[in-house]
């Protein structure tokens, strides 16, 4: 039971998680399981979902009441820029087509996870879900985050033409134990953690003098950070008691600017060194945080970890598995 949710939804029931052995997807397996769910994780070597014919095997292979759709192709501003083209089509085509097999085969529920990239680059703070088509999204992810948008309005149409039980949860960027710390592909925090122990194992900096770590942009922007557990609840909360077609915002409803990061993860981690600020690279979009109050309202969800906690829990994971 999560959160005061029903107790025997969950029980029995064939849910698909897609992206099911991904960071967030492993947690939300785990949860299913421990309710008696039955799980079917489409993992990519034997389903790649970006092609028809594996979406079409993989509802024959399980034939699911509900799908959970967490696969995503995902990374950095870094990533962001070097793959626009693939951010896109491969965010659209999962979903579009995931979606439509799921309304042919009278799937009972649809959740869709979209993500804070698809809001307008300068939305009021905190982003209300009404303010979602204010604008163009911040243009280092717009590809992502339009790709991301397209499936909301698929699934709004979805339910007002064919009555298909689809919603959307607007997720902002996930940390904690088990996230990619792969350089090339990861988000602020699990990038900032690797940097933090690899500039202190090296030791000195190339001038002699001491670690130091460089840092993309001004530190000027802000951002919120939703732990991972929490995240999990939300989503399975929202599987339970939401079915409306309005998109939901899901986070922790607080902001933290760059710099304020750097400093507190430093600290966390022990470094000690100096932060190099490369003014060059981009800072992204101005500020992201989130109105988490409709949340509360229709399913019950609040997020619980305090930051600096989970900030804890994250590094010590990274510490006993990847250092």
């Amino acid at each position: 039971m999560v959160g005061g949710g029903l107790m025997n939804f969950w029980e029995g029931k064939k849910v698909t998680v897609t992206g099911g052995a991904g960071f967030l997807g492993s947690y939300i397996v785990e949860k299913l399981q421990q309710k008696k769910a039955k799980v079917f994780i489409p993992k990519i070597e034997g389903y790649d979902l970006r092609k028809i014919e594996n979406i079409k095997r993989m509802f024959d292979d399980f034939l699911p009441e509900i799908v959970i759709h967490l696969a995503a192709v995902v990374g950095g501003i870094g990533a962001n820029r070097q793959n626009p083209g693939k951010f896109f089509y491969d965010n659209i085509i999962m979903g579009v087509q995931l979606i439509e097999e799921a309304r042919t085969r009278k799937v009972s529920k649809f959740v869709n996870i979209g993500t804070i990239c698809s809001y307008p680059k300068f939305t009021p703070v905190p982003f209300k879900e009404e303010d979602l088509w204010n604008g163009y999204p911040e243009e280092t992810n717009a590809p992502y985050g339009l790709a991301k948008k397209m499936l909301i309005v698929q699934s709004q149409a979805y339910r007002k033409q064919y009555g298909f039980n689809s919603i959307n949860l607007l997720q902002v960027n996930l940390y904690g134990p088990r996230d990619n710390f792969n350089p090339q592909t990861s988000h602020v925090i699990p990038a900032l953690i690797k940097k933090c122990f690899d500039a202190q194992t090296k030791g000195l900096s190339p001038q002699g003098t001491v670690p130091e770590i460089t840092v993309w942009g001004t530190g000027k922007p802000t951002r919120e950070f939703l732990y991972v557990e929490d995240a999990t609840e939300g989503i399975l909360l929202a599987t339970e008691k939401y079915n409306k077609p309005n998109p939901v915002n899901l986070g922790a409803g607080f902001e933290i600017s760059i710099k304020d990061l750097v400093g507190l993860i430093a600290k966390l981690t022990g470094f000690e060194g100096k932060i190099v600020w490369d003014t060059t690279k981009p800072d992204g979009q101005p500020r992201r945080c989130l109105d988490t109050l409709k949340a509360y309202k229709e399913f019950g969800f609040k997020a619980k970890t305090p930051f600096e906690e989970g900030l804890k829990r994250t590094i010590e994971w990274y510490k006993l598995n990847k250092y």
